[in-house]
């Protein structure tokens, strides 16, 4: 397969929502010495019909003109996510010093990672080793994480509002542990408030997975950089995306 021929390849699996291609095309196309920035941007040319991130304008114009629906959405996606995690290591400008260690996870009744994936990508990005623990992560799951892993940070990810109740519930699991105060927890999710995560026992609440790498290395004492340029402009650019997504799903998923 020729560059052009995995550009354009790289455009139309994720306007057709297929996680498992874009992924394999993505580790063939660094396979065959692509630049990561024409994986994301389509080439030189920037071509609007070759690769990721046209793609997801494409979905997003298609989903205005009604065209796509939520499924479109979330698995279009779940597929530039996907190819992001590949991409990330060559895309973050880091260093070999890790600057601390978070375990993260979607709690206990909620399936969705989106979000939560992106947030990793960030603070791998600004050089935290990540512990994700997935999805319906049930309380006493965090809390052997902590005491196996002694992490940092601990981060909970809830996307539903009937599930948002499960981050002061592994809160209070840290509490009866002995375990709160030997580490900072971080707390966020569509329908997540600043005011919710303090209530719940948080100490930080970030509304987006660019804000977390700061935020991360505000509460560890850290200095040094923290991810810029291409990595975070495809990151944003999928937030936008999902902001859009978000609100209606998580009216689906309640009804």
């Amino acid at each position: 397969m020729t560059h052009q021929e995995f550009l354009r390849e790289m455009f139309d699996n994720p306007v057709l929502g297929k996680p498992p291609q874009v992924k394999e095309l993505t580790e063939q196309a660094l396979a065959a010495g692509l630049d990561p920035l024409d994986i994301l941007y389509g080439g030189p040319t920037r071509d609007r019909v070759r690769g990721f991130l046209p793609a997801l304008q494409e979905v997003g114009r298609r989903f205005e003109v009604g065209d796509f629906f939520v499924p479109e959405m979330l698995m279009s996606a779940r597929a530039m996510q996907g190819a992001l995690v590949l991409l990330r290591p060559l895309l973050a400008a880091r260093g070999e010093k890790t600057v601390g260690k978070v375990v993260m996870g979607t709690v206990k009744g909620d399936v969705h990672d989106i979000g939560k994936n992106l947030c990793n990508i960030m603070f791998e990005g600004a050089g935290f080793e990540v512990i994700d623990l997935g999805v319906n992560t049930s309380p006493e799951k965090f809390v052997a994480a902590v005491q196996q892993h002694q992490p940092d940070i601990i981060g909970f990810s809830a996307f539903l509002t009937t599930t948002m109740p499960m981050i002061k519930v592994n809160v209070e699991a840290l509490k009866k542990a002995g375990l709160r105060d030997k580490v900072k927890v971080m707390a966020g999710g569509a329908p997540v408030t600043a005011h919710y995560a303090d209530i719940a026992g948080a100490d930080a609440y970030c509304p987006d997975a660019s804000s977390t790498a700061r935020k991360a290395k505000e509460l560890v004492g850290a200095d040094g950089d923290i991810p810029t340029g291409t990595l975070v402009e495809a990151v944003n650019a999928l937030e936008q995306f999902m902001r859009v997504v978000e609100p209606i799903a998580v009216v689906s998923s309640t009804e």
